[in-house]
């Protein structure tokens, strides 16, 4: 409950940002919106489901490019509803997704170091392929991607204008927010809690550890995937590096900052990190990279659940609870629950 009132204080505030900042800023604020919203992504599969997928920008490359390809009319010249586009977005990362998760889960599967590595190439690999795809505009990207058009009551409303586009974006992310936040608090939430410390238990309770695993994959690439959508509309451009190692990377380091096992956290660990980057950046140029390294290493080593999660847990008084090992071999005792979701 605690949890719910502190996202909707942290919503709150944002909304009144565009009254005491300029229109740079409260676009600025709008693409860290949706940079929160990978983060999202990220912290569902990583912090919650103990996936550590390196390469969760390729989900949002190719929500990208699909919004793309639609609202551009090269699927279908009359066929450019930013609605479906937004649909075909998070159906190509989730089936993607997919895909790539039976591959890498099935059998024994694969899992830490490893699982990031492999990420992390699928990654590059498909940046290079993109860099090459010259339909797509191989490595100079796809330009003049038209912004998302409203269309209410017979209506349509194109977002050009910074203000309302930022209500639009904010609202959207605050609900996709509420809705895994409420996810994580049900029974589904125990499952992943249960698969990312003890596979093997659940699996001998007769759950599908492999269809547990690919649903918590596949919906993290769909939010990835209209993170996507939503930041190429606003940027009016999509490329190659949407797709690569720099966004993962950075993606990576603002949820280890804010906390992988909080949503509210890690959200605001993406906003935080790129307004420090932009305020660093122009009072010590290159070497603000330093400094996020060190804020890095510092959440890493000395904070692990993160540099917000931390005082946030803190705050919320948030009791954490080990699942306790399983009784040894003639012990009567009972099978004991498992705990409460990070959220819960």
């Amino acid at each position: 409950m605690r949890n719910s009132i502190i996202g909707i204080i942290v919503f709150s505030v944002l909304a009144v940002c565009p009254l005491f900042v300029g229109s740079y800023w409260t676009g600025q604020l709008t693409n860290y919106l949706v940079y929160g919203l990978l983060a999202i992504s990220l912290s569902l599969v990583w912090g919650y489901g103990g996936i550590l997928c390196f390469g969760q920008a390729m989900f949002f490359g190719i929500g990208g490019y699909v919004m793309a390809v639609f609202t551009k009319g090269m699927i279908y010249p009359d066929l450019t509803s930013s609605y479906i586009g937004l649909i075909a977005a998070m159906a190509a990362s989730s089936l993607f997704a997919v895909a790539l998760g039976y591959f890498l889960f099935a059998g024994r599967g694969i899992s830490g170091a490893y699982l990031a590595i492999i990420t992390l190439a699928i990654a590059l690999v498909l940046e290079r392929l993109m860099s090459n795809w010259y339909a797509l505009g191989g490595y100079n990207g796809l330009l003049n991607i038209p912004p998302i058009k409203l269309v209410l009551f017979g209506l349509s409303y194109e977002l050009w204008d910074i203000v309302p586009t930022f209500y639009i974006i904010l609202g959207l992310v605050a609900v996709i927010y509420f809705a895994v936040t409420f996810l994580v608090s049900t029974p589904y939430g125990l499952l992943l809690t249960a698969i990312r410390t003890h596979p093997d238990r659940l699996s001998f309770l007769g759950y599908s550890v492999l269809n547990i695993r690919l649903s918590v994959f596949a919906l993290s690439a769909a939010i990835a995937g209209l993170a996507g959508a939503l930041f190429v509309t606003l940027d009016g451009f999509a490329s190659p590096t949407l797709i690569g190692f720099t966004l993962s990377t950075e993606a990576l380091i603002w949820v280890a900052i804010g906390g992988k096992e909080m949503l509210l956290a890690a959200f605001l660990g993406a906003i935080f990190t790129r307004v420090a980057e932009s305020w660093l950046s122009e009072i010590f140029g290159d070497y603000w990279i330093l400094i996020l390294g060190i804020a890095f290493m510092i959440s890493v080593v000395l904070l692990p659940k993160g540099l917000l999660a931390t005082p946030f847990e803190k705050l919320i008084g948030k009791k954490r609870r080990a699942i306790p090992p399983p009784p040894a071999e003639g012990d009567p005792s009972p099978a004991r629950p498992l705990p409460p979701t990070p959220d819960q």
